[in-house]
């Protein structure tokens, strides 16, 4: 990750993505790059070649903002890779000599222990930081101190969860790449992308498309190994005052078959806090306990006869 010269990182990354003949040009004779060239991106965004350049080399820093939406329209950049492309443009803030530490306010730790449906907190860096037991049960990667980003690329128990695994993971990269724009100099960061860049081939395609997200709903399609087939909606809401931390809430059309199955989930994660809470209580008392049945038995208790 080019902590330097993200700008012109970034630009690089979108002119390889545009062919010629998608912007009407002719793609003629061979060529040395897979999309456009410097002086034909030039061309399209109506500024001479000298200056594009120093634009990709970083000695352009500040564009105007009149100069960036005609590169976005001649990469045909969406409104979230245009909003970014900007946020790249501006002039940097001087960064603390220690990162602050991401805490979640006691308010939305409480709200979310008590949501209904699966909840957690993540930060900048997709450290998840808060969740409820129901969120712990969809998924261990969704325990505080376990990063969503690391663990959706690199543990193989994801990626029989998500069924939809490829999407799921340009979701998250996406989403990494617009928070990248705030501080793309942040050496966590760049370690970070470092990391996955060289132990998932899947990131480091990802990432090398420089595709940004935005979206703050969605679909997730799961194979739990407890339930079954579940299709969940989330929604991401970035919380106020918070430094860019997001509560990530997963929920089910009601009546669904998905519904029935995320609401066994939730017995089954009711019964295990209590189980482990009762034995927490014995190890203390140093006293046996009797077992908290499990409400998956109910339904094969009711089929014997």
């Amino acid at each position: 990750m080019d902590t330097t010269n993200a700008l012109g990182a970034y630009l690089r990354a979108r002119r390889d993505l545009v062919r010629p003949e998608d912007v009407g040009l002719i793609a003629g004779g061979r060529r040395r790059v897979p999309g456009l060239r410097r002086e034909e991106l030039a061309m399209l965004a109506g500024i001479s070649s000298d200056y594009y350049l120093r634009l990709e080399q970083g000695r352009g820093r500040h564009p105007s903002a009149q100069i960036l939406d005609a590169l976005a329209g001649a990469l045909r950049l969406d409104a979230a890779a245009t909003a970014h492309l900007h946020q790249l443009a501006r002039p940097r803030v001087r960064r603390s000599p220690r990162p602050r530490a991401e805490r979640v306010p006691a308010g939305i730790a409480q709200l979310v222990d008590q949501f209904p449906m699966p909840a957690y907190v993540y930060g900048r860096y997709m450290d998840v930081l808060a969740a409820n037991a129901l969120a712990r049960a969809l998924s261990p990667n969704f325990r505080p101190g376990r990063n969503v980003l690391r663990q959706v690329f690199l543990d193989p128990g994801d990626r029989e969860l998500y069924l939809d695994w490829e999407r799921a993971t340009a979701g998250v990269v996406g989403g990494l790449r617009a928070a990248a724009g705030a501080d793309p100099e942040d050496p966590r960061l760049a370690a970070l992308v470092g990391e996955l860049s060289i132990r998932s081939d899947r990131f480091r395609t990802l990432w090398a498309r420089a595709e940004v997200g935005h979206r703050r709903d969605g679909t997730s399609h799961l194979m739990h190994p407890k339930v079954g087939e579940l299709h969940l909606r989330h929604e991401k809401l970035v919380i106020p005052g918070a430094d860019g931390l997001q509560l990530i809430i997963y929920h089910t059309e009601p009546g669904t078959e998905s519904a029935q199955a995320l609401a066994l989930l939730g017995s089954i994660a009711a019964t295990e806090e209590l189980e482990a809470a009762a034995g927490k209580d014995d190890a203390v008392r140093g006293t046996p306990r009797a077992p908290v049945s499990d409400p998956r038995d109910a339904g094969a208790a009711g089929s014997t006869s």
